[in-house]
């Protein structure tokens, strides 16, 4: 019996490595989302810039169940139509319309992806990263981010090395030294868990000058700055250059798993180069096109743009605010020590999600359709308790 009952005892629980809110969202409609005892809350963060064109938007929804009334998923050893729909919408959107897309299921793979492929073209092995960067969590992707906690032994490798971020100079100068071994440089167009840091134009063109020069690929990592987040469809693109490769995920399928490449026309692929079970499925496709439609049909990334530069104007008017990043609806606030509590105030007294960047930088990242009167009632709710 004391053997049954401490079977029956056991039971799994989850790996705690998240340390958690006490809230349960059950709903969630546009910019708003529900808990399980009936709060509503403005969501200001999209779970990380996921949410893209808001919760549960009604052409994502019906887009979704149709393909999952027809059929889920299949591998890659057939022929996929949606993957081919989703590569022509997603060229015209983001005017690359002679790149190529392989699809896969996170940022980091994304970026995993992007490294090998460079390497696979030039024979090369060293990636030049750069502070504050974060790429990922697996394998080269979390060697190439710039936090030391998460890179565990088996990830450390010299073939990564951190420059400067924005120095142009350093740059150079590592290139002059080292170019001929360089594989690819990888850089966010506005770093986020950096602190919402902006990618010069200047600098994002010396990148583009020295892989040209040296023989390098650009990768632009663009899995949470892109996406029409900023008001362009690639973070990059303001600085008027285009990258080798572009790697998207976050916002790709408004909560579903869905990531890729945009790969350049001078890099060509071999039959087992790449490859992935579940990236490109048909559900994915349904949910990325879904996103693409939507953005082209209502204007999504002239809206994160104009509501965007409305936030960051207001912002900027607000005495105890140390300083505003950002482009579109990607905007950091940077605030005083003393003010660390603030954005939990936000949470818990005005209900509303933002997310953070150490020290003290709340992270903006709402849904592109985000309406000027929900950014309105943000801007309230950060005052009323600033100067309380």
């Amino acid at each position: 019996m004391g053997l049954k009952a401490d079977f029956l005892l056991t039971i799994m629980k989850l790996f705690d490595v998240y340390p958690l809110n006490d809230i349960e969202i059950v709903n969630g409609q546009g910019s708003l989302i529900w808990d399980s005892n009936g709060q509503e809350y403005l969501d200001m963060y999209g779970g990380h810039a996921v949410i893209s064109i808001g919760h549960t938007n009604a052409h994502y929804v019906q887009r979704l169940t149709n393909q999952l009334n027809k059929i889920g998923f299949y591998s890659n050893f057939i022929k996929i139509p949606l993957q081919v729909q989703l590569a022509e919408k997603l060229g015209k959107i983001s005017g690359r319309e002679d790149y190529q897309l392989f699809l896969c299921n996170s940022g980091a793979e994304a970026n995993e992806n992007a490294f090998k492929l460079a390497s696979f073209a030039n024979k090369r092995k060293i990636i030049v990263s750069f502070t504050k960067a974060f790429h990922g969590r697996t394998s080269l992707a979390v060697s190439a981010t710039d936090n030391p906690k998460i890179i565990a032994p088996v990830n450390q490798t010299p073939n990564v090395v951190f420059l400067p971020f924005g120095d142009v100079m350093a740059l150079e100068n590592y290139f002059a030294e080292n170019g001929n071994r360089v594989s690819s440089v990888i850089v966010e167009g506005i770093q986020g868990v950096g602190g919402i840091q902006v990618a010069g134009d200047a600098f994002l063109q010396t990148i583009r000058k020295m892989c040209d020069a040296f023989g390098a690929y650009f990768i632009a990592d663009s899995v949470q700055c892109g996406y029409g987040r900023t008001g362009k469809f690639y973070a990059h693109d303001y600085a008027q250059v285009n990258a080798d490769i572009y790697t998207m995920a976050k916002g790709m399928g408004n909560g579903f798993p869905v990531a890729g490449i945009s790969i350049s026309p001078k890099l060509s692929p071999w039959y087992g180069m790449l490859g992935t079970t579940f990236g490109g499925n048909h559900l994915a496709c349904a949910a990325a096109l879904a996103v693409l439609e939507e953005m082209e049909t209502n204007n999504l990334m002239q809206n994160a743009l104009t509501v965007g530069n409305y936030l960051i104007t207001e912002l900027k008017k607000i005495p105890q605010v140390i300083e505003v990043r950002g482009r579109g609806l990607m905007i950091g606030i940077e605030l005083p020590q003393e003010l660390a509590h603030i954005k939990a105030d936000l949470l818990f007294k005005e209900h509303i999600f933002t997310g953070e960047a150490k020290p003290n930088v709340i992270r903006l990242l709402p849904a592109l359709n985000l309406s000027k009167a929900h950014a309105d009632r943000f801007l309230t709710a950060f005052s009323k308790l600033l100067n309380n």
